[in-house]
């Protein structure tokens, strides 16, 4: 008979406070310096308009280069960033596409969420020294970032979820606010 070693339960190994704590890692600087202009979601702007080159520049006090070390063999990386221009949240918002409804904030990616968090899949066109150097980027320059991880497609793709509302958006179909060439 052999002796089996029972599952360990680390749900009490550590507090859970009701504040979270951290510190940006580093900074994006991208040419984008207000909210009208900087693509929402850089992968639905216009197809016609090149992808902007932009960069995270890792707090060296915090970031030693190493850790971006392999970094740049990734073409995609996902950018969580702290949304800092947006003092406060709401319940519902209402999306730049679609029929112009209101919808619940979690069913959006809009930035105004209750912490403040963006996510970013951004396309990688290499690193020197403390910067990641970006394409694709829809950050404001001075955005915090938290964290950077890469973008895997075996495990972040999944080309056949539904999309809820979205899917119902014709894909040339322009945003609310923006104008439209012609």
């Amino acid at each position: 008979m052999t002796d089996t070693i029972p599952p360990k339960d680390y749900r009490d190994a550590v507090a859970v406070t009701g504040e979270i704590t951290g510190r940006p890692i580093g900074v994006v600087r991208s040419p984008y310096t207000e909210r009208h202009g900087t693509p929402r979601q850089a992968r639905m702007d216009d197809p016609g308009v090149p992808a902007v080159e932009a960069r995270i520049d890792f707090d060296p006090e915090l970031i030693p280069t190493k850790a971006l070390i392999g970094l740049a063999d990734f073409d995609r990386v996902w950018v969580i960033a702290h949304l800092h221009l947006n003092p406060k949240w709401a319940p519902m918002v209402r999306p730049p596409r679609g029929d112009g409804s209101r919808k619940g904030v979690f069913a959006t990616r809009a930035p105004h969420h209750p912490n403040s968090l963006g996510l970013s899949a951004c396309q990688v066109v290499g690193v020197k020294g403390h910067s990641l150097l970006l394409k694709g980027v829809d950050l404001i320059d001075g955005t915090p970032v938290i964290d950077v991880k890469p973008y895997v497609p075996y495990c972040d793709a999944f080309p056949d979820s539904r999309a809820g509302w979205v899917d119902e958006i014709p894909l040339d179909r322009p945003e609310r606010g923006r104008h439209t060439k012609g």
